[in-house]
C-alpha cells in the first residue's frame, strides 16, 4: 500500500483552509500574530530583486549575439495578447453579469491614492536606472531589468572572445546560493501563508465581501475561465495532456493566490517552470522575470471589469467607443505596475479619470482588494509560465523528458544539457 505523503502544494492548501477558519473563529488573534506572515514575505522579499537580476543576467549571458532580440519579441507578443484578451474578456463579463447594478455601498466614497502626472515620455525615461544601487534598494525591477540586460548583453560579448566566462559562472553561483535560500524560506510557507489568510480574514471579515460578491464572483469566473482558455491553448501548441499541465502549475498557483504577489511566487514560478513542466533555464530566467513586471493580464482583466462597475454603480452609460478606450488603458496602465499587492487601487485610480469616470469610485473596491487581488496574481503568474512554455517549445528548449519525469532536472542538466 503506498504511503500517503502531503507535499508542499497539499500543505499550503490545508493552511490557507486552516487560516481562513482561524480567521472567523479567532479574529482579534490572527490579525495580532499577522507578524508571522510578514516575516515570511519579508524573507522572500530580501532575495527577489537581486535574484531577478541575477536571472536575467545569466540568460542573456547565455545568449548569443542576437538572439536576446528573438525570444524577448516573442515573449512581448505574447504579453500583449493574453493582456488585451483579458482586457476584452473584463468589459464582455461586466456586460453580461452587470456586477455594479444594485450593490447598496454604505461607507463614504472618500479615498486616497497617489497617481502620477508624468507624461509619457517621463514614464519611458524612468524605465532607465540612474544608479543601479537605489533601484535595487527601492525594488524597481523595471530598472533592475533594464540594468542586467545590459549586463547580460556584456557577458555575452566577453564570451565570444573567452574560451570560458568566469563572469557567467559567478552568476550562475549566485543564483544557485539565492535559490537555495528561497527553497530553505518555502519550507515555512504553510505557516505563513495560515498566518496572512487568517490577518486578512479576522481584518476585514466577510461582511466586507458581501455588498461586492457579484463583482467577485463575475471577477473570479472570468478569470477561471481565461485561465481554462490559455491552458487548453498552450497545450495544444505544445502538445501536452492539459490535466497534466495544470497540475504541475498549482504549486505556484496556491502560492499566487495566497500570497496576492507576483514579486513573492517569482521564486515558485521559476523553480517549477524549470522543474517540474521542463523549460530551459536560460527561457525560464528571462521570460519568468520579464512577465512579472510586463505581464499584468490579471491585472487588466480587473481594471476593464471594475471601471464597468463602477459606471454601473454611479449610472453611467459608457458608449462602445468609451469601452474601447477602457480596453486600451487596461492594457497599458499594466506595463510595469508594482507587483506587490495595493497596485491594482493606483493603476485603477489612473485608468478611472480617461474613461470620464469619478475617482471615486476606487473607494467602492478598495475593501475588498486583497481577494480580487488573489485571482490578479494567480492569473498573471500561471499566464506568464504559459507563455514561456510556448516561446521555449518554439526555440526547441522544451525538455520533455522532465515534463513526463522520465529524467530530473538536476540528472537532465548534470548529463551537460
Amino acid at each position: 500500500m503506498k504511503k500517503f505523503k502531503i507535499n508542499s502544494t497539499l500543505a499550503i492548501f490545508i493552511a490557507m483552509i486552516i487560516g481562513m477558519i482561524a480567521g472567523c473563529i479567532f479574529p482579534t488573534f490572527m490579525v495580532k500574530t499577522k507578524f508571522i506572515g510578514d516575516i515570511f514575505l519579508r524573507l522572500i522579499q530580501m532575495t527577489v530583486v537581486v535574484l531577478v537580476m541575477g536571472s536575467v543576467i545569466e540568460a542573456v549571458g547565455s545568449l548569443k549575439r542576437g538572439e536576446i532580440g528573438k525570444l524577448g519579441g516573442k515573449a512581448f507578443i505574447g504579453f500583449t495578447i493574453t493582456t488585451l484578451t483579458a482586457s476584452v474578456f473584463g468589459i464582455a463579463a461586466a456586460n453580461i453579469v452587470k456586477p455594479g447594478s444594485g450593490i447598496h455601498y454604505v461607507g463614504k466614497l472618500t479615498f486616497n491614492v497617489s497617481t502620477t502626472n508624468q507624461n509619457i515620455t517621463e514614464i519611458i525615461t524612468n524605465f532607465f536606472p540612474s544608479n543601479i544601487v537605489t533601484s535595487l534598494s527601492e525594488g524597481n525591477t523595471i530598472q533592475v531589468i533594464v540594468f542586467a540586460l545590459l549586463a547580460g548583453i556584456a557577458i555575452s560579448l566577453l564570451q565570444e572572445k573567452q574560451s570560458t566566462n568566469k563572469y557567467l559562472n559567478a552568476v550562475k553561483s549566485i543564483n544557485e546560493v539565492l535559490l537555495t535560500i528561497i527553497k530553505i524560506v518555502m519550507k515555512t510557507a504553510p505557516l505563513g501563508i495560515f498566518s496572512l489568510l487568517g490577518w486578512a480574514i479576522g481584518n476585514y471579515g466577510f461582511s466586507v465581501i458581501l455588498p461586492l460578491l457579484k463583482f467577485l464572483a463575475a471577477f473570479g469566473v472570468t478569470a477561471t475561465i481565461l485561465l481554462f482558455i490559455f491552458l487548453m491553448i498552450t497545450s495544444a501548441v505544445v502538445k501536452v495532456n492539459p490535466a497534466k499541465l495544470a497540475k504541475k502549475l498549482l504549486r505556484m498557483g496556491v502560492v499566487a493566490f495566497t500570497t496576492t504577489s507576483s514579486a513573492i511566487t517569482l521564486p515558485t514560478k521559476m523553480e517549477d517552470s524549470e522543474n517540474k513542466i521542463g523549460i530551459s533555464r536560460r527561457v525560464s530566467r528571462l521570460i519568468n522575470p520579464l512577465g512579472m513586471s510586463l505581464n499584468s493580464d490579471g491585472l487588466a482583466l480587473y481594471l476593464a471589469l471594475s471601471c464597468l462597475t463602477i459606471a454601473q454603480f454611479f449610472h453611467v452609460n459608457l458608449s462602445l467607443q468609451q469601452q474601447f478606450v477602457v480596453v486600451i488603458m487596461s492594457t497599458l496602465a499594466t506595463l510595469g505596475t508594482v507587483v506587490v499587492p495595493g497596485g491594482g487601487l493606483v493603476a485603477l485610480a489612473i485608468v478611472l479619470p480617461t474613461a470620464g469616470l469619478p475617482i471615486e469610485g476606487v473607494a467602492l473596491l478598495a475593501g475588498i482588494d486583497w481577494f480580487s487581488g488573489m485571482f490578479r496574481t494567480t492569473l498573471n503568474v500561471i499566464d506568464d509560465v504559459l507563455v514561456a512554455l510556448i516561446v521555449a517549445n518554439s526555440e526547441g528548449e522544451f525538455y520533455r523528458d522532465i515534463f513526463d519525469e522520465k529524467i530530473t532536472a538536476d540528472e537532465f542538466y548534470t548529463k551537460g544539457n
